[in-house]
């Protein structure tokens, strides 16, 4: 048995197309945490179990909670801006069949603003995504990952993943998440430095847009360079304002 957990927050507009590709797994779960919009009644037109859940800004807890519900022996993680191609099921169903792998990567491929990019440090992301339930647990309140225990592959078929569909919606994401990358770098006990703060975002710039080609993605690629190192800037620049502060 196949589950698959998607979290959401004020989804409305994504949620219905991401459920839509995932019909063939025999349950669909939705963490949603208290959407003041339409989601959670859509969600549940589409068959999904919905459980409401507050964040509190704890993405690995989210995640596990959602874990310690599903029925299935394996779990697919797919986020609300994201879509699981025909293929991409197939190739999951065949896994599930045939493997001794308890965990497998998934290549996203992202599409910003009518072009596919496949460059940047985005044309190479991958991530553990599926496994079975009780393989391990995820880490991490932010940037979270699923630490696997035992065997884990690669599939082939990437996902499709359609985030940030205007720069607002992008600025406001780096807004948010870059104050929990430097929360969670405070607690693992990093330091920023004036040097960090500087020469971090301009590295991060050169290394997306020179070293891992993203010139040939256009203007979306160059876009996509500013932006990330827009979100370097701040994590690091609120992370030495934190310890200024002494918070």
């Amino acid at each position: 048995m196949l589950s698959a957990i998607v979290l959401t927050k004020n989804e409305e507009k994504n949620i219905g197309k991401c459920l839509e590709s995932l019909n063939w797994c025999d349950e669909v779960l939705v963490i949603d945490d208290y959407s003041t919009d339409t989601t959670a009644n859509i969600a549940k037109k589409y068959g999904a179990r919905v459980f409401k859940r507050s964040l509190n800004d704890d993405f690995a807890k989210q995640r596990n909670f959602g874990l310690k519900k599903v029925k299935g022996e394996w779990v697919l993680f797919v986020d609300a801006d994201e879509r699981i191609s025909g293929d991409l099921a197939s190739e999951i169903k065949e896994k599930i069949v045939q493997t001794n792998e308890v965990g497998f990567y998934i290549r996203r491929r992202d599409f910003l603003w009518g072009r596919e990019l496949k460059h940047g440090e985005v044309g190479k992301a991958e991530f553990i995504r599926f496994g079975k339930k009780n393989a391990g647990s995820w880490k991490r309140k932010v940037h979270e990952f699923w630490e696997i225990h035992g065997e884990v592959g690669k599939l082939d078929t990437p996902l499709r993943h359609y985030p940030h569909q205007t720069i607002r919606e992008f600025v406001e994401h780096i807004e948010y998440f870059s104050t929990l990358h430097a929360q969670e770098r405070r607690r693992e006990g990093e330091k920023a430095s004036f040097l960090k703060v500087i020469v971090w975002p301009l590295a991060k710039f050169f290394r997306n847009w020179i070293v891992k080609l993203g010139f040939l993605d256009g203007t979306q690629g160059f876009l996509v360079a500013i932006l990330m190192s827009f979100h370097s800037f701040l994590s690091w620049s609120k992370l030495w304002l934190m310890q200024k502060s002494n918070r």
